[in-house]
């Protein structure tokens, strides 16, 4: 027997308004759109006349939409993240230097996980294990929420599942090459992922929630 879906999105202010079958689709409906309006459904039919009643009914003050998925935090100039998500970045002392990165809620800024610091890394390399070490983590709690970086290299090296360094792997950084490896090996392994990668809009809402502070 197949195994019936257990939510279906709804988008009544979006690029696209409408029903939508996976939280991938939804997001593209509203990323970037202002004060886009969805939440999720654990049926069709539920979905389908939440659409015809209009956002108001689902969505608003003290209401939480697509299930945690809809809320947002707002940001300067009116912008918004989604809310829940996760937050990556990188820290290096020197560049080749002593690197460090981590994960934290975006909201709250609690702290998931924090690797390092590590000798003779780069923060690209920082940048890109953190990302894999998020997709790994959401992955395993079947969580489909987006995670942000603020760095478009280690977010192509993602996806083209290859992290193109030029840093001369040595005694001293050899753990950080193996853990390269293992993440590399870890996309390939896994093409088809649940959660979208976003950019953080430094220039317009201020540093990652992750950022170390260093600056």
């Amino acid at each position: 027997m197949a195994k019936s879906k257990s939510k279906w999105y709804v988008v009544w202010r979006g690029q696209r308004p409408g029903i939508y079958t996976s939280w991938p689709e939804c997001q593209k409906q509203i990323h970037g759109f202002p004060d886009a309006k969805y939440k999720s459904f654990k049926t069709r039919a539920a979905a389908e006349s939440a659409y015809k009643e209009g956002s108001s009914a689902h969505v608003g003050v003290g209401k939480s939409s697509s299930g945690g998925k809809g809320k947002q935090l707002t940001l300067p100039n009116a912008t918004k993240a989604i809310i829940p998500s996760l937050s990556v970045d990188a820290a290096c002392s020197g560049n080749p230097g002593l690197m460090e990165y981590r994960g934290v809620d975006t909201e709250t800024g609690e702290v998931y996980f924090h690797e390092g610091p590590f000798e003779w890394a780069t923060n690209n390399i920082g940048e890109f294990l953190a990302l894999v070490d998020g997709l790994r983590m959401l992955a395993e709690k079947g969580s489909e929420i987006p995670i942000y970086s603020d760095s478009r290299t280690a977010m192509a090296w993602v996806r083209n599942a290859f992290a193109k360094t030029t840093l001369e792997r040595n005694i001293s950084n050899e753990i950080v090459f193996q853990k390269m490896e293992q993440a590399t090996q870890w996309l390939k392994d896994n093409p088809k992922r649940a959660n979208t990668i976003l950019k953080w809009e430094t220039d317009v809402w201020g540093e990652i929630p992750a950022d170390f502070g260093r600056k």
